[in-house]
């Protein structure tokens, strides 16, 4: 399998997706040092948390439609080199109003990641791999959370937290420089397919376009699916997702500092952990899901299973985290949340493979992680006048969390479901 020229494009998107949370989960790491030398508040620093995601969550979707327009290699590329970049330059904040200003350029850079790296396995990928294909590459952001603990706590500790960002960006332009050397927007367009494997793809991508929803017989644009209930039902589910991991993301490595009284180096590996278990749980449910398909004929009745299931569970494991007095307790329970919250994280754009047109993918992804990065423009900041609020404590931040994950798992059970007198037959080729 890994040996195919389709799966060499997921390694490098998998790469990428390392870089990416490398670069992202570096100022939670550093956020005690930062607040102590720039003098911010639990409420400044939570604005700083959020405004990365004003820009990110704007060019989620626009970086989506330029993906159907112009292309996600190169969509992909330019998103790379420019949050590598900010990412740098971060290095130079001196102020509050500096700091959220590079954020939010640094957003708007990362922000057509996973909606360009969607449409790259919409055109390299027969259906019955999709969800394992975006599982893998997703697999490898909680791999960079999980390196980013112990690489930007020894560089912060040694050398300052400036020199971290630095060192991280040169990583992602080193990247940026393969990529353009090694791959294609289509596998058509790449001399190294082999025949057997091209026929492979185009087959599996034909017998799909039969099962997308619309009209029968009618052209479809970018507004049609942005009013579909089960569009929107994906969004909402999405931004539940988001809600808690970027609460993780942004706050948890400061409770520990805080509520348990670790060390920056401590605090730096035992977030480690976590994100080891997401990065499994994201590769693994990628996996479950296509298995589930093959075994009932139907993508969403697979997609519904695993997103209603792992996200109920993910929500009672955070919104117990916050209340176990032993930071052991704390540490386990958002471990087994992340797990099992990044079970869902290929499952999401899977979905939207699964209804919407191929010319219509880039657009429809870029608009529902959109929706679903308000989450992230939200949840920082509320959590940090939550805390500031309640002198410190945390256990409202954590169950507030959780409640939310909750209502994306009955959102997702309700609402994303297999149109009535669809094609069964349609989705029986899939499995073959």
């Amino acid at each position: 399998m890994f040996r195919s020229q389709r799966w060499f494009v997921v390694g490098l998107l998998f790469l990428a997706g390392v870089i990416n949370y490398l670069d992202r989960a570096a100022l939670s790491i550093a956020a005690p040092l930062i607040q102590k030398d720039l003098d911010f508040s639990h409420a400044q620093m939570g604005i700083v948390f959020s405004s990365f995601f004003i820009g990110y969550a704007l060019f989620n979707f626009v970086g989506g439609v330029l993906s159907d327009k112009i292309g996600a290699k190169k969509v992909f590329g330019a998103s790379m080199g420019i949050w590598s970049l900010f990412c740098g330059a971060t290095a130079l904040a001196s102020s509050l109003v500096s700091l959220i200003v590079l954020r939010v350029l640094f957003g708007m850079g990362e922000g057509p990641f996973s909606s360009s790296n969607s449409k790259m396995v919409n055109n390299w990928f027969p259906r019955r791999e999709v969800a394992s294909a975006i599982g893998v590459i997703s697999s490898g952001t909680p791999l960079g959370g999980a390196l980013a603990g112990p690489v930007v706590g020894y560089m912060a500790i040694r050398f300052g937290w400036r020199w971290a960002f630095v060192a991280i960006m040169v990583l992602g332009l080193a990247w940026l420089v393969v990529w353009t050397l090694t791959t294609t927007e289509q596998p058509q367009q790449d001399k190294r397919v082999k025949a057997q494997e091209l026929a492979l793809i185009v087959a599996g991508q034909q017998q799909a376009s039969s099962m997308e929803h619309a009209p029968e017989g009618e052209k479809v644009g970018l507004k049609y699916y942005l009013k579909q209930p089960i569009i929107l039902a994906t969004a909402f589910a999405f931004f539940s997702y988001n809600y808690v991991l970027f609460f993780f993301l942004s706050w948890f490595p400061t409770y520990l500092t805080e509520a348990h009284h670790m060390s920056l180096h401590d605090m730096s590996i035992a977030t480690v952990i976590p994100w080891l278990l997401g990065s499994i749980g994201l590769a693994a449910g990628g996996f479950v899901t296509d298995l589930i398909l093959r075994i009932t004929g139907q993508p969403l009745l697979a997609r519904r299973i695993v997103l209603s299931a792992c996200l109920g569970v993910a929500a009672v494991c955070v919104g117990f985290a916050g209340r176990v007095e032993s930071m052991e307790g704390a540490v386990a329970l958002m471990s087994v949340s992340i797990f099992f919250l990044y079970v869902t994280g290929a499952v999401y754009w899977a979905v939207i493979q699964d209804t919407v047109r191929r010319e219509n993918v880039g657009g429809v992804g870029g608009f529902v992680h959109l929706l679903a990065n308000l989450a992230g423009v939200i949840g920082p900041a509320v959590t940090g006048f939550i805390v500031q609020a309640t002198h410190g404590a945390y256990g409202s931040a954590f169950v507030l969390a959780g409640a939310i994950a909750v209502l994306g798992s009955l959102c997702s059970l309700i609402w994303i479901r297999e149109p009535r007198g669809g094609k069964l037959k349609a989705r029986r080729a899939l499995v073959l």
